[in-house]
């Protein structure tokens, strides 16, 4: 069998090259891939960076192309092209984006600020320490008001715990208005009391007590819930500070009852 032998240039020339044209090739893949993902605009951060490549990589085969490098020069402009729109793609979703989330944010704050939040006082102003018989207003239609603390007489036959011998028994009343649209649904009233930044007991007995703390299941609007409270206190006490949290999502206000 014979062969024929490989042509050959003439003596002393250069070998032929291939056409360079990978990078046209990727900068047309890449700006492909990052057009689509820049469409459903949730992609901006993949198509963004598809887009930088196709587009630099277009432009690098584009410039061999014109040197004779590469035989692509058509696809390596489209690859190029195509980057370009992946990233205005790119920037359009992120616009997007940042405004929805931003939306979803603001709409979050709202709902919260509608529920929750720092209670107001009847000035307007943020409720941090209140007198006796102020209210404390929240965003949500909640009111919750301390009654003045007025001496109590406990019975010995009827007093389970919390009084003291000695000490002095104060009375107070703490009640929730809901002046909102919507039902004040199981609140967690927690009672707190302080005498001296020390806690003070509170008294149980047939009327009062942990048992007796009951302000319902739900309160309807325009609607009032009371609960009465005994707490025993040193008798060289003046002032009593009491805690309310009408809830766990609602923050705790402190009223200074004098003795």
């Amino acid at each position: 069998m014979h062969y024929q032998p490989t042509p050959q240039g003439p003596a002393g020339a250069p070998a032929p090259q291939a056409a360079r044209n990978g990078l046209g090739v990727a900068a047309l893949i890449l700006g492909i891939i990052g057009a689509l993902s820049g469409i459903p605009m949730i992609l901006f951060w993949l198509a963004g960076p598809l887009g930088v490549l196709a587009l630099i990589f277009g432009l690098v085969g584009r410039g061999r192309a014109k040197k004779g490098q590469a035989t692509n020069k058509g696809v390596a402009l489209t690859g190029a092209i195509l980057g370009v729109v992946a990233i205005i793609l790119s920037v359009v979703g992120a616009v997007v984006t940042l405004v929805a989330v931003n939306k979803a944010v603001d709409e979050v704050h709202q709902q919260v600020e509608q529920s929750s939040g720092q209670p107001k006082d009847g000035s307007g102003q943020s409720a941090k320490e209140l007198t006796a018989g102020a209210t404390a207003k929240y965003n949500n239609g909640v009111q919750v008001t301390v009654s003045k603390a007025t001496p109590y007489t406990v019975d010995p036959s009827t007093l389970v715990s919390g009084h003291a011998d000695g000490n002095k028994a104060y009375k107070l009343t703490v009640t929730i208005k809901n002046t909102g649209s919507k039902a004040f649904d199981k609140p967690l009233v927690q009672t707190k009391a302080r005498v001296d930044g020390k806690e003070a007991q509170e008294v149980d007995d047939d009327k009062h007590g942990i048992l007796h703390h009951d302000f319902g299941n739900s309160i309807n609007p325009g609607a009032t819930a009371t609960v009465e409270m005994v707490f025993d206190a040193p008798p060289t006490a003046k002032d009593l500070d009491i805690e309310v949290t009408p809830d766990l999502l609602l923050d705790a206000v402190h009223w200074k009852l004098a003795l």
